[in-house]
Order: structure tokens, then C-alpha cells, then sequence
């Protein structure tokens, strides 16, 4: 393949760009259809993902851990291998059928949760956990750029939103579905079930989680693998080297917002994965009414944050491109700073109605910033770059904002009691620093559209 010249260059042009070939865009209802099945498989992936954070004291009693350690399982050991895996697998979403990456992705991940479910030591339960990173690894890059392909510009935030808002989701319906599961359990409910009943309430949580990833690796396997809209002069997948080279090129304005996006990170994993534990910890709420009353919270902000993102920013960006939409993020991203204080409310309505308010603007941004990638990203490089979007979301945001989060409540805010003042450390730089991030960000869309 050669160097990557001056017409190289022109054929990776971003998928708005007036050369770009006339190929139709898919019907709508196979769009839409496409689109549901990704969002089951995000809710699916967040569950599977989240589960472990409305178990953490079951898991501290059952071997014996400290919050640090639990966090190791919550972070590091899914973070690592996940933002590695990400890559590859964003590499092969450019160069093999993005369906049957999902559907590896989705196998490897269920089998991985059932494995967290029958593990017997402190070391089998991080190598199950690192399994479900690699899995889930698998479907955001894969599911975005087959999105970008199935919807024109001017729908593509919007199907964006929603495929998020499944993602969102998902962590909520850990908590709503996980508690709910965990107080049957608790409750001898599931005493008379084969093998499941026999079990620990926490481990029959695990394997009946893992069990829907069969249904909807069947629901992906129904999809259609959309046309990738290459301009003219370009078949085939560049050379990483020229993946680089073209990501480079537009740094000045893909750089913030990677930063400003794996920034909010570290407040969303900071605050998903420690709230179970504050609302336990300081006011006494159960398993089951952690998950009827935040589940849902949860899932009814991600519906506001993203879908509301998603359909502001196409109305803005409509014939401006991609610097309309990214003072939106900005925005959003200071206005998380309001959830930031979650973890010093008073009382647990309080702190449920503040965690809506991070969980509405950080997922608002979150929303645009991916939709300025896809945008951004030239068609054959478009699932490396939307993989680095998790790589550094996960590395930085699961990775740090865990594992800081219970390292703070150990050793600096003295003891599980004060997890909520190391929730509120994390999260309130994050949302400031994010903001800045999009800012910047904006600014250079902004130039370039000047200078084009």
C-alpha cells in the first residue's frame, strides 16, 4: 500500500465530505432496528460491567477485602484490559465485519460474568473480571461506526444519544435489576432453583446476569452489516502508520476532546461505583432499596443527558459541522460541577436527586464529544478512533477514578464512612477540567472551519 501522499490523504476525508461516494443510506427502519439491537447489547454490557458495585460488601465479606482491593476489581482489572483490548478490536471493527466482533465480544463477556459467579479466590475474580474487559471491549467501537454508516449527519448525534442513553442505562438496570435479584436471593426466594439456589446470594446475582448475553448476541447476529461509506480511492483499510498519520492531523481538535471526555470519565466511575456504597454506608439503605430508588434515577438522567444532547447538537450543527456542537459539551461539562457535591448531601433524597444532575450533563457531553469523533474520523479509520475514545475513557476514568476514590476513603477520609468526601474530590476537578477541555476543543474546530 503506498505512503500516505497527498491523495491518500483526500480519500480518508471525514464521511461529511463532498466527495464522499453517493451510496444510499440504509432504509430507516433497518437503521432504527440496527440501532435498538446496540442499544440492548450496551444495556446488556453496563449491567454486566456495573454489577460489582452494588456487591462490593458482599465481596469485602466474602474474601476478606478492602475497599482498595474491591476497587482493583471494580477498576483495574476490567480497566487495563479493557483500554488495551480496545484498540485491536477497534482495528478490526475498520477491517472485518463489525457484526461478528459484537458477537464475539458479547459471548466472551457473558461467559466471563458467569466465571466472577463461581470464582473462588481474590485472583480468579480479577482474571474473570479482566475476560468481561476484553469482551466488552468489543462493541462500542464496532456499534458506533456501524451507527455512523446507518444515519446521515443529520440524524447521527441523535442515534449517537441513544445508543449511549443505552449504555447509561445499563448501569442503572445494574443496580435496579442486580438489587432486585440480590434481595430474592437474600430472601431464599431462589432457594428451590437447580444449582443457582444453592449459591450465595451475590454469586446467583452473577450467573443469572450472564445468562441474557446468548438472546442478544442472537439479536446482533439479526442485523445487517451497513455499506461503509469510503470516499473515492480508498477500499481498503490503511496502514496503522497511516491511522496515525490522519489521526494526528486533525489532534488539535481530537486531542481536547479525548481529554475532556476521559476527564468526566473519572467522575462517572468515581460516582457509579462508589454511590451503592455511600447510600449503604451513611443512611442505612438495602440492596434492594438502593436499586428501587438510584436505578432508576439513573436510567431517567442518561435518557435526558444523552437523548437531549443528541438532538440540541444536530439542530445546532445543521449546515456548521462539528464547532457547533462542541460549546454544547462544554457547557454541560461545567454544569456537572452541581452533581460533583453528590457525595456531601445530607440525606439520600438529596443525594439521588444531585447524582441525577452529574449524570444528566456528564453523559450530555459525553454524547456530543463522541458524535464530533465520528464526524471527525475519516471513514477508514473511524474505529480506532472512536477505540481511543475508550481507552482513554476506561484507562483514566475506571482505572484512576475508582481505584483513587477508594485509596482517598482508606487512607485519607478515614474509612468506608467517607467515601462520599473522596467521591466529591474526584469528581468536582474532573467536571472543571472537562469543561477546559471542550473549550479548547471548540476552539480549534472553530479555526479549521475558518481556514477551510
Amino acid at each position: 500500500m503506498p505512503a500516505l501522499d497527498h491523495s491518500t490523504l483526500s480519500a480518508m476525508e471525514p464521511a461529511t465530505d463532498r466527495r464522499i461516494t453517493e451510496t444510499p443510506w440504509p432504509a430507516a427502519s433497518q437503521a432504527w432496528v440496527a440501532l435498538c439491537a446496540f442499544c440492548v447489547a450496551a444495556i446488556l454490557s453496563y449491567t454486566d460491567r456495573q454489577i460489582l458495585s452494588l456487591l462490593v460488601d458482599p465481596l469485602r465479606a466474602t474474601f476478606r477485602l478492602s475497599d482498595t482491593q474491591v476497587s482493583i476489581l471494580q477498576g483495574v482489572a476490567f480497566a487495563l484490559i479493557y483500554a488495551v483490548a480496545g484498540l485491536p478490536l477497534g482495528r478490526m471493527a475498520d477491517v472485518l465485519p463489525r457484526r461478528r466482533v459484537i458477537i464475539g465480544g458479547i459471548l466472551i463477556w457473558s461467559v466471563a460474568t458467569l466465571w466472577c459467579g463461581l470464582a473462588r479466590s481474590f485472583g480468579e475474580l480479577f482474571l474473570a473480571r479482566a475476560l468481561v474487559g476484553v469482551g466488552e471491549a468489543a462493541l462500542a467501537p464496532a456499534a458506533t461506526s456501524m451507527i455512523a454508516d446507518y444515519f446521515p449527519p443529520r440524524r447521527r448525534g441523535t442515534a449517537t444519544g441513544l445508543f449511549l442513553m443505552g449504555q447509561v442505562a445499563g448501569s442503572g438496570l445494574a443496580i435496579t435489576l442486580g438489587g432486585a435479584i440480590l434481595q430474592l436471593a437474600q430472601s431464599g426466594a431462589l432457594a428451590g432453583l437447580p444449582l443457582i439456589g444453592a449459591l450465595a446470594p451475590w454469586r446467583a446475582t452473577l450467573l443469572l446476569l450472564s445468562l441474557p448475553g446468548l438472546v442478544v448476541a442472537v439479536l446482533i447476529a439479526a442485523t445487517r452489516e451497513p455499506p461503509r461509506r469510503h470516499a473515492p480511492g480508498r477500499l481498503r483499510a490503511p496502514r496503522l502508520p497511516d491511522v496515525a498519520s490522519t489521526l494526528l492531523a486533525r489532534g488539535a481538535t481530537l486531542g481536547p476532546i479525548y481529554l475532556g471526555m476521559a476527564l468526566l470519565s473519572v467522575g462517572d466511575f468515581s460516582l457509579q461505583n462508589w454511590y451503592p456504597a455511600l447510600l449503604s454506608r451513611r443512611f442505612g439503605l438495602s440492596p434492594g432499596l438502593i436499586g428501587a430508588e438510584l436505578g432508576p434515577a439513573a436510567i431517567a438522567s442518561a435518557l435526558v443527558g444523552t437523548l437531549g444532547a443528541g438532538l440540541l447538537s444536530d439542530r445546532r450543527a445543521a449546515g456548521r459541522g462539528v464547532s457547533a456542537r462542541l460549546p454544547i459539551a462544554a457547557v454541560a461539562a461545567a454544569l456537572a460541577l452541581s452533581g460533583a457535591l453528590a457525595g456531601l448531601a445530607p440525606s439520600a433524597p438529596v443525594a439521588i436527586a444531585i447524582f441525577m444532575c452529574w449524570v444528566v450533563m456528564s453523559n450530555a457531553a459525553g454524547a456530543i464529544g463522541i458524535t464530533a469523533v465520528q464526524e471527525l474520523a475519516p471513514a477508514p479509520v473511524r474505529g480506532v478512533a472512536l477505540a481511543l475514545i475508550s481507552f482513554f475513557n476506561i484507562g483514566l476514568g475506571l482505572g484512576v477514578g475508582t481505584t483513587t476514590t477508594a485509596v482517598l476513603t482508606d487512607k485519607v477520609f478515614g474509612g468506608p464512612h467517607g467515601v462520599g468526601t473522596a467521591m466529591t474530590a474526584m469528581a468536582v476537578p474532573a467536571s472543571v477540567l472537562g469543561a477546559l477541555a471542550f473549550l479548547a476543543a471548540a476552539r480549534s474546530a472553530r479555526r479549521q472551519a475558518v481556514a477551510q
